[in-house]
């Protein structure tokens, strides 16, 4: 699975490469004096899990110290707290940064334009569904020409923000631009950079998602931490039978969710497609990504764990990746069509809908196994090809569970 770093990853190993402003920091394991010595000269800290979950100050675990034995007691207890069902590697602290401003950032692939695009808000501290449209401003990015200046002043003009500090944030936003092209992440986010009353500069939250294939992330020399897991079952079986093979991606990463098995194609698309769901309430079951040009019975027994350990229990099926460079889509619907046929013989009917969103090779062909299987198993689909957005693809799978929904309480539709 693509690898994702946290704060902690960020403040230790990238930070200081790419010239991005930092507070001080800590991590475990830390001497009572060197942290005496450092709340002296903050003032206090803020203790953080390093954990890659969200809403880590909603689940209570990021905490104000003053004094160094509280922030001991904080540490330990903070490192050893479950957050939203995961456990963190370790916890650390860093300086408290009393801001002016807040701001919000990240830079990820969007899939209108299949390339990079830079948004900022000077709504930091939010999440960025919660921030309204005319309060945050996106710049799409030619990926050979990147994010310079100019680019990134004028969106915090069209925001209100102007003078030095405009400048100052224009110039780190350019570096954090060459931190993402230059390491072959596939999404970045600092949410906030807070910005103190005489106009420093800090990057204080931080979390990324890297593209595994790219031989950018392969060559950067990070120590790649190892986060405690709680896998199931089914994860294991997958993650064994991912490295049982190059041939062909077969990750997945457990979202928790209960509703839509996603069997999901190119770890960029996987990924926007995830989000997209999440955010428009579609509870996705886990993030996948099982592009790569799989041959036919890699395809199948990829979908095959898919099908056995979740059909029966999600209420609906999305298959759905953006246009195929090099995946023949004839013989990946073939493998997922015989999977699909083999666990509902095995198993037992199932009575869900199949939305289908795909571009490449042999397209047509493909569409056609897939439309005699599921006509053979009675399954209601609907089948979209490359023209339309992943994005909407997902808004509209998202849409029916939701008029299922109000079908089964008995509500207008």
């Amino acid at each position: 699975m693509n690898p994702r770093i946290g704060e902690l990853v960020f403040l230790e190993q990238l930070a200081h490469r790419y010239k991005l402003p930092v507070p001080e920091f800590l991590a475990e394991p830390v001497s009572q004096s060197l942290l005496k010595e450092k709340l002296e000269k903050w003032g206090s800290g803020i203790i953080k899990p390093d954990v890659l979950t969200g809403k880590r100050g909603k689940a209570g675990s990021i905490l104000k110290v003053g004094k160094v034995l509280d922030a001991l007691k904080a540490m330990r207890e903070v490192a050893a707290a479950s957050i939203n069902g995961l456990q963190p590697r370790s916890a650390y602290i860093v300086q408290c940064v009393p801001a002016d401003y807040e701001i919000y950032t990240s830079i990820s692939y969007n899939s209108h334009t299949l390339s990079p695009a830079f948004t900022v808000s000077l709504k930091g501290g939010m999440d960025v569904e919660a921030i309204s449209d005319k309060d945050k401003v996106t710049v799409p990015l030619n990926v050979f020409q990147g994010l310079n200046a100019y680019q990134a002043s004028e969106a915090l003009n069209k925001l209100g923000l102007t003078g030095k500090l405009n400048s100052r944030l224009s110039l780190a936003f350019v570096n954090l631009w060459d931190m993402f092209i230059s390491t072959g992440m596939l999404s970045c986010e600092i949410n906030p950079w807070r910005v103190t009353k005489a106009g420093q500069v800090f990057a204080c939250d931080f979390k990324a998602t890297f593209d595994e294939n790219n031989f950018k992330t392969k060559d950067l020399g990070l120590k790649w931490p190892e986060y405690p897991t709680t896998e199931s079952d089914f994860e294991a079986e997958m993650k064994a039978w991912a490295a049982s093979s190059h041939q062909g991606q077969a990750h997945v990463s457990s979202l928790g969710g209960k509703r839509i098995l996603p069997l999901l194609f190119g770890g960029g698309a996987g990924t926007i497609i995830t989000e997209t769901l999440t955010m428009l309430g579609g509870d996705p079951i886990f993030l996948s990504d099982f592009g790569g040009n799989p041959p036919y019975e890699r395809m199948k027994k990829t979908a095959a764990i898919c099908f056995d350990h979740h059909l029966h229990k999600c209420e609906l099926l999305l298959i759905l990746g953006g246009k195929a460079n090099n995946t023949l889509i004839d013989l990946t619907f073939a493998a997922i069509a015989d999977a699909l046929q083999e666990c509902v013989d095995a198993k037992g009917p199932v009575d869900i809908p199949v939305i289908i969103g795909r571009g490449g090779a042999h397209l047509v062909q493909g569409f056609e196994v897939m439309k005699k299987t599921l006509d053979n198993l009675h399954l209601p689909y609907v089948i979209f090809g490359p023209d339309t957005p992943i994005t909407l693809v997902a808004d509209y799978a998202a849409s029916v569970l939701k008029r299922r929904k109000k079908q089964a309480q008995g509500g207008r539709v």
